[in-house]
C-alpha cells in the first residue's frame, strides 16, 4: 500500500459501531497514469450505497456465508462479519484490501480478504449470499459480472446489489440481462445526511427455478 496517512471513520449500523480506515488524502494515488479518470481510486470513497447495503445486510439472519465483490472499503462485508456472518471480502486493487484488513483488525473481526479479477476469477468456493455496492458501472463488464454470480453463488442463494439511483442508465440494462437467469426484485431506500438525501436502489437477484 502506498505510504500515506490514514483517517478513521466511525459508523453506527443497527446499534453496532464500526471503525473504517481510508486514505486521508488521494494525492498519493493520483500520480502519473493513475491520474486518468479510468484509474481514479473510486474504492477510496465511502459510497452511500455501501452504507445502505450494510444496513440491509445487518438484517440477514446469521450465520450465512457471504461474498462481497468490488468491496472497496468493505463496509457491507465488515458489517456482515460484525453481525455473525462468515465473510470473504474481494476487490481488484490491493490497497483497499489492505485497508479492509486493518479495519477488520481494528473491529476485532475475522474476515477473509482476497483479490478478485472478474475477467480471470480463481477458486474462492461458493457462497449463500453475494453482495456489492456500486459494482454495475460499465456495459463491458455485464457478462463478466454475471459469470461471477454463476461461479460463486450456491444453488438457491441470493445476490444483493445497491446503487445510487443516478446510475439507473447503466443499472437498468444490466438487470434486463440478468432477468434471463434471475428473479429480480427492486426497492428504493433513502439515506439522509445533514445536507442531502440520497436515493439508493436495492436489488435482490434469485436464480430462477429455486
Amino acid at each position: 500500500m502506498k505510504n500515506c496517512p490514514l483517517e478513521k471513520e466511525t459508523l453506527k449500523i443497527r446499534g453496532k459501531e464500526l471503525t473504517v480506515f481510508r486514505p486521508a488524502s488521494l494525492e498519493p494515488f493520483l500520480e502519473g497514469e493513475a491520474s486518468q479518470v479510468s484509474r481514479f481510486p473510486f474504492w477510496a470513497k465511502l459510497w452511500e450505497a455501501a452504507i445502505v447495503l450494510a444496513d440491509f445486510v445487518a438484517t440477514l439472519e446469521p450465520p450465512r456465508k457471504i461474498l462481497e465483490i468490488g468491496a472497496g472499503l468493505g463496509v457491507p462485508g465488515l458489517t456482515a462479519a460484525a453481525f455473525g456472518h462468515e465473510v470473504t471480502l474481494t476487490d481488484y486493487e490491493d490497497t483497499p484490501l489492505e485497508l479492509a484488513r486493518r479495519s477488520a483488525e481494528a473491529n476485532g473481526l475475522s474476515v477473509r480478504v482476497a483479490r478478485l479479477d472478474w475477467l480471470n476469477p480463481h477458486d474462492l468456493g461458493e457462497f449463500e449470499v453475494i453482495v456489492g455496492a456500486e459494482v454495475v458501472y460499465a456495459g463491458r463488464l455485464f457478462q463478466p459480472l454475471l459469470d461471477i454470480f454463476r461461479r460463486y453463488l450456491l444453488p438457491g442463494g441470493e445476490i444483493y446489489l445497491a446503487h445510487d439511483r443516478e446510475r439507473a442508465r447503466v443499472l437498468v440494462p444490466f438487470l434486463k440481462r440478468a432477468e434471463h437467469e434471475y428473479e429480480v426484485a427492486t426497492s428504493l431506500r433513502r439515506l439522509r445526511t445533514e445536507n442531502e438525501t440520497f436515493e439508493i436502489v436495492l436489488n435482490r437477484l434469485r436464480p430462477k427455478g429455486f
